[in-house]
């Protein structure tokens, strides 16, 4: 796979070695164990797979190159390049503006853009009236477009399976800009909706078999639909595709319960499915995946507690941490400075994305066992330090230094 070239601050010395070792034990990726630190009076049970993905990495290197082979022109991202505190904050630091927040509320008019600005493309994609509108400013979307590659597979599936006559669902969070760009894409092709769960799953079930009152759903939908959609009509043959950061299980756990409905509702067999529901297979991005995997592998050691790190609206992070919490203490939090001390820790609701004070996070007994992950989008660096400042709480036999030394040798 491509090596990218990202700036050292989000690298880490501990981290580096660790993943190398792992690296070089399981060349094909088949041991989703953790990877044990044992400083003595507190054990670090770190997660096979965790931080930067392709996607990530492949973004950050254009946004920094594009920086330095520009200066003195003006530069925009559509929004957030990933979601991570850190880096959107360093990109704003070389002097990047953000045209839109994270939820597509403008903050820098489009009209106050010409051609002789540079225009990011974030890695979630965008939508193709965005597109359009750069295009006929003269801005070239495609030279600083960083959209990540299994984004645009899913959007290449859907494209794939609309000219076959289908139409699409989407899983997906609908304000997320993913989820947004995805839908433009399909919107464009063929009759399309969004469902955010198994919940609406459910309740779409019921239009297309006829259940429920067909007025009714542009209302209980909306927002959610392509123009000009038909519930009547347009989902008596459909596939499903998603925003690649969503939980395996949940997309798989929809698709299956869409495939059933119909399989039952038009009396199909395996044979004959594809006449009414499309074969799309997993659109889940390798890292999503690998990181959830990797969560459920880690969640076999016996532990204490563990923690997340990454941006607070990371949608594959939230998820980690809905994977944690299923089974132990989970405290999810974007930086070391939340570990406030060994006695209090800032943790943020996923679900809310309150914030608030937890004491007595640590137990007293030691040694204490910690299970950590991060998101796909969180630099090692950080992961990096919440382990040294977990570490200073203690005294320790062993320093970072001497665990670094001993994965070297």
């Amino acid at each position: 796979m491509k090596q990218f070239e990202v700036p050292n601050i989000y690298r880490s010395k501990l981290i580096s070695a660790v993943k190398a070792k792992r690296k070089s034990e399981d060349k094909l990726k088949k041991d989703f164990s953790p990877t044990l630190l044992d400083f003595g009076a507190v054990q670090i049970f770190l997660a096979r797979h965790f931080g930067f993905c392709y996607g990530v990495e492949n973004a950050i290197e254009i946004a920094f190159k594009t920086i330095d082979e520009n200066p003195g022109k003006r530069i925009f991202l559509l929004s957030e390049m990933i979601h991570n505190p850190q880096v959107n904050a360093h990109l704003q630091d070389r002097g990047v503006q953000f045209l839109q927040d994270t939820y597509g509320k403008q903050l820098i008019s489009f009209d106050d853009i010409t051609k002789h600005d540079v225009v990011l493309i974030p890695a979630f994609g965008t939508t193709l009236s965005i597109e359009a509108l750069l295009n006929k400013k003269g801005i070239p979307t495609e030279k600083y477009n960083t959209t990540c590659p299994f984004v645009e597979k899913v959007w290449n599936r859907g494209e794939q399976i609309a000219k076959k006559g289908y139409s699409i669902v989407i899983h997906g969070k609908p304000k997320h800009e993913e989820t947004r760009a995805t839908f433009s894409h399909a919107a464009a092709n063929t009759p399309s909706i969004i469902v955010n769960d198994m919940a609406e799953t459910i309740a779409l079930g019921k239009y297309i078999i006829g259940e429920a009152i067909a007025e009714n759903f542009y209302s209980e939908f909306k927002g959610q639909y392509s123009e000009g959609f038909d519930i009547t009509k347009d989902l008596q043959r459909f596939g499903v595709i998603n925003q690649t950061t969503q939980l395996a299980t949940d997309t798989q756990a929809i698709s299956d319960y869409l495939k059933q409905l119909v399989t039952t509702h038009y009396q199909l067999n395996e044979t004959t499915i594809a006449e009414r529901f499309a074969d799309t297979r997993d659109t889940l991005c390798y890292a999503t995946n690998d990181n959830q995997t990797a969560v459920t592998g880690m969640l076999q050691a016996v532990a204490d507690l563990a923690i997340v790190i990454g941006g607070y609206n990371s949608s594959n992070t939230s998820h980690l941490v809905e994977l944690c919490e299923q089974k132990l203490p989970t405290y999810f939090i974007d930086s070391p400075d939340k570990l406030l001390s060994k006695e209090e820790v800032l943790h943020c609701n996923w679900h809310t994305k309150a914030t608030a004070v937890v004491a007595n996070y640590l137990p007293i007994h030691q040694p204490v066992k910690i299970l950590i992950t991060s998101g796909a989008s969180c630099p090692d660096s950080l992961v990096g330090m919440v382990i040294e400042k977990l570490v200073s709480f203690y005294d320790s036999p062993k320093t970072v230094t001497s665990i670094i030394e001993e994965l070297l040798a």
